[in-house]
């Protein structure tokens, strides 16, 4: 974002403070002004990002009809499907233990 700032005043959950305060303490921010600066950063770049994906299923929706929750369902049986655990074991080949050694 720009390097112009602007002082303002606003009211904060407590528990946000905290973990602010908590993450300037511990080296993860600058200060409290960086840490919200930072979250309202990601917040607006969330935002966009929302934006653009309505866009995008707008334009497609606008081309091929509307995706139907019958669609949705299939595609979320298909990505499940075909998904690659990457962490865990599977249900079906249980991990085997280790003997303790001597």
């Amino acid at each position: 974002m720009s390097g112009r700032k602007e002082r303002i005043t606003v009211t904060l959950d407590r528990a946000l403070v905290d973990a602010a305060n908590a993450a300037v303490a511990a080296g993860r921010a600058d200060s409290l002004s960086a840490w919200v600066n930072l979250a309202l950063a990601e917040h607006v770049a969330k935002e966009r990002r929302l934006a653009a994906l309505s866009k995008l299923l707008a334009e497609y929706e606008a081309d091929y009809g509307v995706i139907t929750p019958e669609e949705l369902a299939l595609r979320e049986r298909e990505d499940h499907r075909k998904a690659v655990v990457v962490r865990g074991a599977s249900k079906s080949h249980p991990r085997k233990r280790r003997s303790k050694a001597a």
